[in-house]
């Protein structure tokens, strides 16, 4: 179950998120890789090194195009005997087929989770390191800036946190979606993610031939995932014109109420020339609001 907008009271529930511990129904989708050929399937596709991580272990990688685009965020549960892979809500058929048309002559099942996950979220709740599976109950840690996470197919009894609060506290932490904040148009390092996501020192895997290509440049994409902070007292609509001068920098997504900034907040592939702190204008029809662009995380 998705959660709704909100359970009734925003601010309680941010500050659940923010400051205590509190849950996100729906974010997460998980996909299983099992079979005597799973790691070295995925070692071949994936932006990961998963032959090198320690069974036991979470880590970011990427599922990109073969021209280097992404299809999908990841974080790899790696297993003994089998590798899960979690995606945002509404992909995990996605990478389930994405991957499937690779599976020629390999030993490898691939099988969606059923099971409804749970996001745990606040400096509170459980400190979760890699994952694990007791008694039918998966937990796993997802670290989050400046703040804890971790996904579980529990029920715990936690304050119930909506998509508004969430999103805020998300934004704040600078940590994208996939078909929100960032999409099939957009390159691996213009999302900040490469640090986590690339394995460089591993084999061929899909789409390296433009990860490596860009990072031999210095990692200078077309554009760059950063915060923008409103600084008029009004939240802009998603796809909102970004605009520096009079030139058109980007589009606003993500858009939030930050209680900790006490700001208008929302994220934005911005043009490289964009730089930290240059004042921006906010632009849709009917409105209008200045901001100004900042570095991820804005909270700490």
């Amino acid at each position: 179950m998705t959660a709704p907008v909100s359970y009734g009271d925003v601010t309680h529930e941010y500050r659940a998120a923010r400051s205590e511990a509190g849950r996100v129904d729906g974010l997460y989708e998980l996909v299983w890789f099992g079979g005597a050929d799973a790691v070295s399937f995925l070692e071949s596709l994936l932006s990961q090194n998963i032959e090198a991580q320690p069974p036991g272990t979470v880590r970011r990688s990427f599922l990109l195009e073969p021209r280097g685009h992404i299809t999908a965020l990841l974080w790899v549960l790696r297993g003994e005997d089998r590798v899960g892979l979690l995606t945002d809500a509404g992909y995990g058929q996605v990478v389930a087929d994405t991957l499937a048309r690779y599976r020629i002559r390999v030993d490898v099942d691939i099988e969606l989770d059923g099971r409804p996950l749970v996001t745990v979220v606040g400096p509170q709740s459980p400190l979760v390191e890699g994952w694990s599976e007791e008694d039918g109950v998966l937990t796993a840690g997802i670290p989050l800036a400046g703040n804890r996470r971790s996904v579980t197919t529990a029920d715990p009894d936690l304050p119930k946190v909506g998509t508004l609060a969430w999103t805020a506290v998300r934004v704040e932490a600078g940590d994208p979606v996939m078909g929100v904040d960032v999409d099939s148009d957009t390159m691996p390092h213009e999302t900040g993610l490469v640090p986590q996501s690339v394995d460089f020192t591993k084999g061929c895997f899909l789409g390296q031939e433009l990860v490596a290509r860009v990072d031999s440049r210095g990692g200078n994409a077309p554009r760059k995932l950063m915060g923008v902070i409103v600084t008029t007292n009004v939240i802009p609509p998603a796809g909102a014109e970004i605009v520096k001068g009079d030139k058109v920098v980007g589009k606003l997504t993500s858009p939030a109420e930050s209680l900790t900034l006490r700001s208008p907040v929302g994220l934005s592939l911005l043009r490289r020339e964009v730089e930290a702190g240059d004042a921006l204008v906010i632009r849709w029809e009917g409105g209008e609001a200045t901001a100004a662009a900042a570095e991820l995380p804005m909270v700490g």
